[in-house]
Order: structure tokens, then sequence, then C-alpha cells
């Protein structure tokens, strides 16, 4: 559930396909949530310089489920993110500190369909 008064709500805007999604669905624990905010939006940064990477769209619902999407033009740059020392860290404390749960899930993206009301 989204909160339009923060922020413009809208799905990234993507090239036309073949590229990958990986989808990474979350619970998390309420464990030093300042800690977790920061280290998001560092990997959120740190991300965008990786070679294929095309942009991300995230929601969380009020219940706690958390999912993000990473697009990706290909497998590469999906093995370079997951291999990069900032994103194996978090991933660490991810499992020690912030997460109830998690799951990922890698798929090509082979059709692709947007409507946007103007």
């Amino acid at each position: 559930m989204s909160d339009r008064t923060k922020a413009p709500v809208r799905p990234t805007s993507l090239p036309e396909p073949p590229y990958y999604a990986v989808v990474f669905t979350s619970v998390r624990i309420d464990d030093d949530p300042g800690e977790y905010q920061r280290t998001a939006e560092h990997l959120s940064r740190l991300v965008r310089e990786v070679p294929g990477f095309l942009g991300e769209d995230a929601a969380r619902t009020p219940g706690g489920l958390a999912i993000s999407v990473a697009y990706f033009r290909d497998l590469a740059g999906i093995e370079q993110w997951r291999d990069h020392p900032a994103h194996l860290a978090a991933k660490r404390r991810g499992r020690e500190r912030w997460y109830e749960r998690y799951a990922i899930h890698i798929a090509k993206v082979e059709h692709a369909h947007v409507f946007a009301r103007e």
C-alpha cells in the first residue's frame, strides 16, 4: 500500500524486453530500523553503478511484507551485484538481525505491457 502524499507513485520505466527481474520478498524483524534504512539507501545507490542495472520498484504492506524488484539487462549484472562486497555484508547483517524470512526469485521478462492514465 503506498502513500501518494509522500511521493509520486509509479513503476520504474524499463526498456523493451528481454531483461531480468530479481524479486526479493521479505518479512523484517523490527531491529534497529534506522540502521536498516541507511543500509538500504546505500545499497540502492551502489546497485545503480552495476553495468546492466535498469531500475527498481519496491513496496511494503502495513502487515510487514516487503517486495522489491530489481531489473537487470542480463544475468552477468545480477551476478556482479550478488557478489558485491557491500551487498554480501548487508546479506549477512540481514540474516543476523533484520529478517524473519526472505525469498529471492529471478525471472526472465519476455513481455511487458504498460498502462498509464493521462
